[in-house]
């Protein structure tokens, strides 16, 4: 599996079980994570880091997921960025309203984690 050294991504997750996975998968593939605490900074570093990919709790109200979504994908110079977004799997409308919203790739919770190291894969 060929990963890009110099990818940098952006973790929009709180929750410390998926934060620890996510770090660790990175760790092993030398990726540089930067994780975002709000919405605001969130928008902020990725202008500032330019990432190749962007990791969305769709729970986590502080993210303002969808809206955030939307801004990132309707500014000409950020739509590009990959986002992934996981919730629970029983939430049917969540995820299709985050598919609307511009997401990338909305995944269950337990395949986002069985599929984590594929996922920080770059985009062939």
């Amino acid at each position: 599996m060929e990963v890009a050294m110099n990818q940098k991504i952006i973790i929009a997750v709180r929750d410390m079980f998926f934060a620890a996975r996510i770090r660790g998968t990175a760790e092993r593939f030398g990726l540089s994570l930067t994780f975002a605490s709000s919405a605001d900074q969130l928008l902020e570093l990725v202008r500032t880091e330019k990432p190749t990919l962007i990791i969305f709790d769709l729970n986590d109200a502080r993210y303002r997921p969808l809206e955030t979504i939307r801004q990132l994908k309707a500014d000409a110079d950020l739509a590009d960025i990959r986002i992934i977004g996981y919730l629970s799997h029983v939430q049917v409308d969540l995820q299709r309203k985050a598919r609307e919203a511009g997401c990338d790739q909305v995944l269950a919770k337990s395949a986002f984690t069985q599929r984590l190291p594929q996922l920080l894969s770059p985009p062939t």
